[in-house]
């Protein structure tokens, strides 16, 4: 059974530095049947879809709303992920999950994604309070230089939001503030091992290379939001929804289910939550 809990250390980290990384987050085990589901699971791959990098190199993603008895979903209603969330995020109302999506860079083709912030996203979606949302990533596959790990910007969450435009068919941050924040602030490649998660900031500046390596690149990441924190331009419900948690062992031990179309899906042509 796990009894997975934030130290005081990480906690004040992650209030510091904008992320956390924990080691270990996820057994072998469980991150062995997570990419099976991953890699053969022909609902997930139905519903990816490609987003061009400005080289034109494709970033492919899978993104849906409504957290089921899958494995996925028990993986995303488990204690570990929602009680940090809770002991991160700001306020006391309850915790409900905006959505996950599975990041999947293919060897030699997955393209980049551009300096940018989530917040630059959701405040289109008009969530008012970032600070009321995190994001929790599990790398189901080892991430690393070669194959387009996540970079951040140290502490850059304290500078709140900054400007975003188009770049390509992604949203990227302001270049120039971007330029202005690597002056102070320390740029750090986000190297993990399969199992590894990072809870980070919606106002963490972040990007990753293309994937040159003949690895794949595999993630998941979930969404958490208070459910006081109300956005006002976003068709989904499912961010003002409680989650109802279930224990970690959930994954292993519990009869899952595959995942299927209630799980609300978001489809390209229907990408808001992206722009």
């Amino acid at each position: 059974m796990s009894n997975f809990q934030l130290t005081a250390k990480q906690m004040v980290d992650y209030h510091m530095d904008g992320y956390v990384i924990i080691n270990s987050f996820l057994s072998e085990k469980e991150i062995k049947k997570l990419y099976s589901i991953a890699t053969g699971d022909s609902t997930l791959q139905k519903h990816a879809f490609d987003l061009n990098d400005q080289s034109g190199k494709k970033t492919k993603l899978t993104l849906w709303y409504t957290p089921g008895d899958d494995a996925y979903g028990l993986l995303t209603k488990s204690s570990r992920m929602v009680e940090s969330a809770d002991k991160l995020m700001d306020g006391e109302s309850a915790v409900c999950h905006f959505h996950s999506k599975l990041m999947q860079k293919e060897p030699r083709v997955g393209g980049a994604w551009e300096w940018h912030q989530d917040y630059g996203y959701w405040y289109k979606n008009e969530f008012l309070f970032p600070d009321q949302m995190i994001s929790i990533m599990v790398a189901i596959t080892e991430a690393n230089k070669e194959n387009g790990c996540l970079q951040v910007i140290k502490g850059s969450h304290k500078m709140g939001r900054i400007e975003h435009g188009f770049a390509g068919e992604q949203v990227g941050a302001s270049q120039h503030y971007v330029d202005l924040a690597l002056k102070t602030m320390e740029l750090v490649y986000v190297e993990l091992k399969a199992g590894d998660a990072l809870i980070f900031h919606p106002n963490l500046l972040h990007r990753s290379e293309a994937n040159l390596s003949d690895k794949p690149r595999w993630s998941l990441i979930s969404v958490y939001n208070r459910s006081a924190n109300v956005p006002y331009n976003e068709p989904s419900k499912s961010s003002t929804i409680p989650l109802l948690k279930v224990p970690d062992e959930a994954l292993l031990e519990w009869r899952t289910e595959e995942i299927t179309d209630e799980a609300n899906f978001l489809e390209k042509e229907k990408d808001e939550a992206l722009k």
